[in-house]
């Protein structure tokens, strides 16, 4: 039986597993199958960017998610007249994950930190019309979205702890609930 299975087992070439395994290490596609990252291969879009080109500006509308081939993106906020980095990342992660939510806006700018970077671009209409046609996918791909935002809201309630609170964190609360309500 074993040896059945393995023959009718879909072989994929080897460029494929490559690209399977890339994709699985970041944190939205970890969980998926062969076949079902198979499904997202057609609308993967690699984009070339240089030194401090812009690949998006906070408040943009979110029509992408960005996974990291090569290089690096440093991802800012505006504070008045001037950015603050939040972080520099690296090849495997994604960001953009915004654009996993309908009518959603880019809440940071990211720009290209290293000499040059290459980048996988998938369009939020590819998602959503991947996530249409299979359910199972969607539920997968946004409960890794949800793992990870509960593991980042999890590391700015640490922070703040640490902080001492030179923030107001209840007011950042109370406007994240205005928002979604």
């Amino acid at each position: 039986m074993h040896r059945l299975f393995h023959f009718l087992a879909k072989k994929y070439p080897r460029h494929e597993l490559e690209l399977f395994q890339f994709l699985r290490s970041g944190k939205l596609f970890k969980e998926l199958t062969n076949e079902e990252l198979l499904r997202f291969i057609p609308f993967l879009h690699e984009r070339k960017y240089t030194e401090n080109e812009v690949v998006f500006f906070r408040n943009d509308p979110s029509q992408a998610i960005y996974i990291i081939r090569t290089g690096q993106i440093r991802l800012t906020i505006d504070v008045q007249d001037d950015f603050e980095e939040l972080v520099t990342i690296d090849e495997g992660m994604s960001f953009g994950d915004d654009a996993l939510l309908v009518n959603s806006y880019r809440n940071y700018n990211a720009v290209c930190a290293s000499s040059s970077a290459d980048l996988y671009v998938i369009p939020q209409i590819s998602l959503m019309d991947i996530f249409e046609e299979d359910p199972h996918i969607h539920a997968k791909v946004m409960t890794a979205f949800a793992q990870y935002y509960d593991n980042y809201l999890s590391s700015i309630f640490k922070v703040y702890r640490e902080s001492f609170g030179f923030f107001d964190l209840g007011q950042a609360y109370i406007q994240a609930q205005q928002t979604t309500s």
